[in-house]
């Protein structure tokens, strides 16, 4: 399963200007604001949770929240996730890739999740 999305740096600035840090409180988790220290990590961030629900089939909804995607980094700063047991469970994830990337303004993330289910085989 393949999921991507793009997201305007710009568009993060301006809610971070808007409301503060506390509007990134609405999609990412307390450890995940303090590993991004840039408006340009947060897009990224952002991209990903929204790429992690597309490959999923579901997008944001209540069966897959942002707060069902954690977000981290490795040693070498690449980004990675795990998702909540039920969304592992449900799918049958075997294994998980994440890639984002920054480029004249906008961020973008790449998801590839590997399952023995897919979504037209939960719902069909």
């Amino acid at each position: 399963m393949i999921g991507i999305d793009i997201v305007e740096i710009e568009r993060i600035t301006k809610l971070k200007e808007r409301f503060g840090d506390k509007a990134f409180a609405k999609f990412l988790t307390p450890e995940e604001i303090a590993l991004a220290n840039s408006d340009t990590t947060i897009a990224g961030f952002y991209a990903a949770k929204e790429a992690v629900s597309k490959a999923l089939g579901i997008g944001i909804s209540e069966k897959c929240g942002f707060f069902d995607i954690k977000l981290s980094k490795d040693s070498k700063n690449a980004p990675s996730f795990t998702l909540s047991r039920h969304l592992i469970e449900d799918y049958e994830i075997t294994d998980l890739s994440l890639s984002i990337t920054h480029d004249n303004g906008f961020a973008i993330a790449v998801v590839v999740i590997e399952g023995k289910k897919s979504n037209r085989q939960l719902w069909h």
